[in-house]
């Protein structure tokens, strides 16, 4: 293990309202942290009656008794000498220090050591206030704190950076943003208890090797934050509950007993996850403590509340600009970090005042930890420098919204290791595409909450905001497992033979959503819901008070429950389901890539349970109807188990570098049958298992591939120096696509029936970066392609060996879908939205807003609004892909997007309570 352990590292930004700490691997790749299962955690302390500390999401559970041994934001108290909670005095280093231990422990559980580590503290921070956090880090049992300076080499220990420097690498180095040396880019820090306005500017590489971004100028607001406008939220939510209901709101205002207390802590709660609803939705209910109904806040409430708070903001972020010498015009950049940054509002009105478009990302709580970590380069790989090209124009338009390599909030292909991401996923062993990701704020959350082991999708829809995306290459989530669902079902040849016949897939006759099934789930209401359509079957599942997890398998057409089974095993949290042939595939959910989890399978038609296999954070599943593959990265094989009772039939080592490394990616060979029949938001087939797919294609660390049969281990083909694990990689029927990802690319396609020479597809001129990689239709290869690192000129590049190449422009696309030879492009920013081209590149639907899937090579679904966890109104209709016609379905009342599953006919998704079965297609 001690050769795996070199070269992890550890970023973490330690904020005022939560804290977010990034693990690096030693291959590079970064994914968040989990602390008690949570990606980003509570930063808030409690004081038990002990004098001990508790942190994150067992600190605001403990409040909810005890309010007064509770300090929601314990950074804010740096400068005080004592804080009193539950009746005793601490010093702020020793809440700092909690949540300090509480990363250390997680990390330690990981990787089985303390890694080496950076931590940032905000560049107005001055030697008081860093020496509270260099005490915290020695009470947490740290290495003393050692901060990076231009005057010379830093000395062992943890370091500290300061988070505007951090969040400048991530952008000149991880979003490969241009920043010339010289040049000044402002980073806008928005979270929930301060506001924090720097100026950087790129001084070149200091002389110990270090990319010198150093601090201009800085300014901010200690009373502007997401809490300031929770507390303008609240207020509007009494102006209409004092009208009719005025002792409700004194109690809840001013509180008297304890219960009372957590009445307000729940009402705060309540209204948290409106305003992130309200980023997404134009209404909100909020659950106020004491009345039957909900009392609703719209998207103009959040608007009107938050106008004046983002104009300080912008007015700060302005004199920062001018104290650094600076007209914004001049700045290489404006960046946009903190979890309050995702509040639409903010980008639009920086870039109305400023005339400068931000960079927003999903996830604007990851930047500062992830980039923390370019202060511990790589071993062998030495620092990355910042970008030293000309800054190019913004043009005018929307706020930019970028998706870096590396964050959760994007899903990944299947089986290719990534950047960041969530943890294992099961998916059908489906085409490498990329993945829309959770929630920030919820596990995925803020965006939504924490993401289950499998999803949100697949199995159980898109992530929020997430387009159906492909970026193939982009690298699999280290952290989700892809798990082929794979099906053989009647009738897909048929289908085959019409996809082969470009624009005759006939339309699915929609007509108004009916709802055809609804079970119960309990009493209560689940924590959890996932959700699996195939054929005729609809398999649900939901967690018990005693951990374990129950499905029910329900007959689409009548309703009616078949079985129901628990399982045997139990877990602290469960990642999802995925319908198989023979078997309904379940996954626990893992805290980290050495944690053990359970992967479950049970039989369709009875629910009996097969057998268990134990498998770690890491590894991945690809399910095949007579074969399961795990790829062990603990024992760096690949291991064929019999679906019928999970004894090994046949293993394979991973392939070797000449330095010993055995990273891999592995990639399901994908078939005509299965990517025209019902998708994942990204694309990844629902019903795989059709024609010849019972091959995967493995990628070594020493950029190698073979092809291997699933069913007897077979090496039927391999062939080296063909592909990094960091390139874009589709395998489909008979072809093998890659693009390396790098600027002046090539797109390059490979025989499977024997990997001979490549013929080159396409060349990329100058500095254009491939984002997404499918298969779309025959032997063609579409991919999406930004030019410059700017995403307003991203276009759609079409290439076949021997045909004329074409492109279009797809500005701000971020993922692609094939519906057969139509492509869908999905964007995220300034909203989301797709637009679906035929196989010339012309608009049959042009910027729908919202999510679309597909249903077959000639339909979509497409849902207003992104899926999450939230349990909400939600319209849904139909589209017909040769002429773009639209079908408007109603809506889904009441449901849980992130649970939905979905064929031709027949969506199902998790409610308030229970389950519910609408048919949307086919007979009413």
């Amino acid at each position: 293990m001690a050769g795996r352990q070199d070269g992890y590292a550890l970023g973490v930004d330690l904020g005022t309202s939560n804290t977010v700490a990034v693990l690096r691997h030693p291959d590079g790749r970064t994914r968040p942290l989990l602390v008690d299962g949570e990606p980003i955690v509570a930063s808030g302390v409690y004081a038990d009656t002990d004098g001990r500390l508790h942190v994150g999401r067992d600190a605001r559970r403990l409040a909810q008794a005890d309010p007064d041994g509770y300090e929601p934001n314990p950074k804010r108290r740096v400068d005080e000498p004592t804080v009193r909670l539950g009746g005793r005095e601490y010093q702020p280093a020793e809440l700092l220090a909690a949540i300090l231990q509480a990363v250390a422990a997680a990390a330690v559980e990981a990787t089985g050591f303390l890694p080496p580590a950076v931590v940032t503290c905000p560049a107005t921070w001055d030697d008081t206030r860093r020496q509270v956090l260099a005490d915290a880090l020695l009470r947490a049992g740290w290495p003393s704190a050692a901060e990076h300076t231009m005057s010379g080499p830093i000395p062992p220990g943890t370091r500290l950076l300061r988070e505007p420097v951090a969040a400048a690498r991530y952008y000149a180095q991880v979003l490969r943003r241009p920043v010339p040396v010289g040049a000044a880019i402002a980073v806008f820090d928005l979270g929930g208890g301060t506001l924090d306005v720097t100026v950087v500017r790129n001084q070149g590489a200091d002389p110990w090797g270090d990319s010198g971004f150093a601090v201009v100028a800085s300014g901010g607001a200690d009373d502007l934050g997401g809490l300031d406008l929770d507390a303008a939220l609240v207020q509007r939510v009494g102006e209409l509950v004092v009208a009719t209901d005025p002792a409700v709101w004194h109690r809840l205002t001013d509180p008297q007993t304890t219960t009372q207390w957590r009445d307000q802590l729940h009402l705060w709660e309540h209204v948290r996850g409106a305003k992130e609803m309200l980023s997404r939705a134009t209404v909100a209910p909020v659950a106020v403590p004491g009345l039957e109904a909900a009392v609703p806040l719209t998207r103009d409430d959040l608007e009107r509340l938050a106008t004046p708070l983002v104009r300080r903001a912008v007015a700060v972020t302005r004199e920062v600009i001018e104290a650094a010498g600076l007209a914004p015009a001049e700045l290489a950049g404006l960046f946009l970090v903190g979890g309050s940054s995702r509040v639409p509002l903010v980008a639009r009105l920086l870039h109305a005042e400023l005339g400068v478009a931000p960079t927003v990302l999903e996830q604007p709580e990851l930047p500062v930890a992830e980039g923390a970590l370019t202060d511990l380069p790589v071993p062998g790989r030495g620092t990355l420098p910042a970008a030293t090209t000309p800054a190019q124009p913004v043009p005018a338009g929307q706020p930019a919204q970028v998706v870096p390599v590396g964050q959760p909030a994007q899903a990944v292909p299947a089986g290719q290791p990534s950047h960041a991401g969530p943890p294992a996923q099961v998916v059908p062993a489906g085409p490498a595409v990329t993945r829309a990701w959770p929630e920030p704020s919820a596990a995925a959350g803020a965006g939504p909450p924490p993401p289950t082991a499998f999803g949100p999708y697949p199995p159980n829809g898109p992530a929020p905001g997430g387009p159906g995306g492909s970026s193939a290459g982009r690298g699999r989530r280290g952290w989700w497992i892809t798990l082929g669902a794979v099906a053989a079902l009647a009738g897909v040849v048929g289908a085959a033979v019409l996809y082969l016949t470009r624009d005759r897939y006939p339309d699915l006759e929609f007509h108004p959503l009916t709802e055809a099934g609804r079970i119960a789930a309990g009493p209560d209401r689940p924590t959890d819901m996932f959700t699996a359509v195939r054929r005729d079957r609809a398999y649900l599942a939901h967690p018990l008070a005693d951990n374990r997890l129950r499905v029910v398998a329900v007959d689409t057409g009548t309703g009616d429950e078949l079985w129901r089974r628990e399982t045997t095993t139990a877990a602290e949290r469960w990642a999802g389901i995925v319908a198989g042939p023979e078997v309904v595939a379940v996954l626990a959910d893992a805290a980290g890539d050495a944690t053990e989890r359970d992967l479950v399978l049970l039989d369709d038609e009875s629910g009996e349970q097969r057998w268990r296999q134990s498998v770690r954070g890491d590894d991945e599943v690809f399910l095949s109807e007579d074969t399961v593959v795990l790829v062990d990265r603990t024992a760096e094989r690949l291991r064929g188990l019999r679906v019928a009772d999970g004894r090994e039939v046949w293993s394979h080592p991973f392939p070797r570098d000449t330095s010993d490394n055995a990273r891999t990616s592995v990639y399901p060979v994908t078939s005509a049958g299965a990517v025209n029949g019902p998708a994942y938001p990204d694309g990844q087939p629902r019903d795989l298992w059709h024609g010849n797919a019972r091959r995967l294609v493995q990628v070594g660390a020493d950029r190698s591939v073979r092809l291997v049969d699933m069913v007897d281990g077979t090496i039927v083909d391999s062939r080296a120096n063909v592909a990094d694990h960091d390139d874009l990689v589709v395998a489909h029927e008979d072809r093998l696509y890659v693009a390396n990802d790098d600027s002046g690319y090539r797109l390059v396609s490979y025989d499977l029936t024997k990997l001979g020479e490549p013929t080159v597809l396409y060349t990329a001129d100058g500095n254009r970066r491939p984002e997404a990689l499918v298969a779309c239709g025959g032997q063609r290869a579409c991919l999406l392609e930004v030019p410059d690192f700017t995403s307003a000129g991203t276009e759609v590049v079409s290439a076949e060996a021997g045909e004329e190449t074409r492109r279009w422009a797809a500005p701000e696309a971020t993922g692609l879908v094939a519906v057969g030879e139509h492509l869908l492009a999905s964007r995220t920013s300034p909203e989301p939205a797709v637009t679906l081209f035929d196989p010339r590149g012309r608009p049959v639907l042009a910027d729908r807003d919202g999510v679309a899937v597909r249903l077959d090579a000639g339909n979509l679904l497409v849902f207003a609004t992104t899926l999450t966890s939230s349990a909400t109104d939600r319209s849904v209709a139909g589209v017909w892909a040769e002429s773009g016609q639209v079908t408007e379905l109603g809506q889904l009342k009441g449901v849980r997007g992130d649970s939905c599953s979905w064929h031709t006919t027949v969506i199902a998704c998790g409610a308030d309570q229970g389950f519910v079965l609408h048919r949307f297609a086919g007979d009413g």
